[in-house]
C-alpha cells in the first residue's frame, strides 16, 4: 500500500505523513529530509548548488538513508542540520537537479516495494508513484506556513525573511522542468491552514479507511 502527500513547504506534509504512518503501522518516508540531507552534503563539500554536474556527482557517492526518526548522511545524524537556513537556501537547487531527482526516485521506489509506506513529497503522487493507493494534496496560505516554519527553524529568523524564503520556494519547485510542485488529479485537496493538526491527520484517515475505498 502507498500513501502519497504532496504540497508546498509548510503545510504540514511531514508532520501529518508521519501520524498517519504510525495510525495505520505503515512505514514513513521523509522525501524532502532526503533531498535536505543531500543538500547539507553538496555545502560540506564546498560545491555551489547550482552547479548541476558537481552536484549530481557528490550526490551520487552519498549514502542517504533513514534510522528511525532520524536521517543520515554517511552514517551521521544531520537531522538537526537539514533545518537551518543554509539548507533550506541550497535544497532547492539541489533539488531540482534532474539527476539528483532520479537517483532520489529510485531510492524511494525500491524502499516502497517492500513496505507499506506513507510518502510525503512535491511530486510523489505525479512522478514518484502516480499509481498509488491514495494521493492527499495539502495546502495553506503563505503567511500560515511561514509561521510554521519559524518555529521549526533552529535559527531565529524574522517572519519576513521566512516568508520571503517560501515564496521563493514556492514559485522555483512549481516552475521548475522537472517533476514540478503540483496536484496530481485524482488528488485530495486538504486546506490545513484552518484545521487543528488532529484534524488533517483524522481527515485522511477517514477517507482511506472510507467502507467503497475496502478499507485499509
Amino acid at each position: 500500500m502507498i500513501i502519497a502527500i504532496d504540497g508546498p513547504s509548510g503545510s504540514g506534509k511531514s508532520s501529518t505523513a508521519k501520524q498517519v504512518a504510525i495510525a495505520l503501522g505503515y512505514v514513513y518516508l521523509d522525501t524532502g529530509a532526503m533531498y535536505r540531507a543531500a543538500a547539507v552534503g553538496v555545502l560540506r563539500s564546498g560545491i555551489d548548488p547550482e552547479d548541476e554536474i558537481a552536484v549530481a556527482n557528490a550526490v551520487r557517492s552519498m549514502d542517504i538513508g533513514f534510522c528511525g526518526d532520524k536521517i543520515l548522511l554517511n552514517g551521521e545524524d544531520v537531522s538537526v542540520e537539514i533545518r537551518r537556513d543554509a539548507a533550506n537556501k541550497a535544497v532547492t537547487p539541489v533539488s531540482a537537479n534532474p539527476a539528483v531527482r532520479d537517483l532520489m526516485v529510485e531510492k524511494q521506489r525500491a524502499f516502497a516495494r517492500n513496505h507499506n509506506v506513507v510518502m510525503e513529497g512535491r511530486d510523489i503522487g505525479t512522478v514518484v508513484f502516480p499509481d498509488a493507493d491514495f494521493k492527499f494534496f495539502l495546502t495553506a496560505d503563505l503567511d500560515v506556513r511561514a509561521r510554521r516554519r519559524m518555529r521549526e527553524a533552529p535559527e531565529k529568523l524574522g517572519f519576513e525573511a521566512v516568508r520571503a524564503d517560501l515564496q521563493r520556494r514556492d514559485e522555483r519547485d512549481s516552475t521548475r522542468a522537472h517533476s514540478p510542485l503540483r496536484k496530481a488529479e485524482d488528488a485530495r485537496e486538504i486546506d490545513t491552514g484552518h484545521l487543528t493538526f488532529d484534524e488533517q491527520v483524522d481527515k485522511i484517515l477517514s477517507i482511506i479507511e472510507e467502507p467503497k475505498h475496502g478499507g485499509k
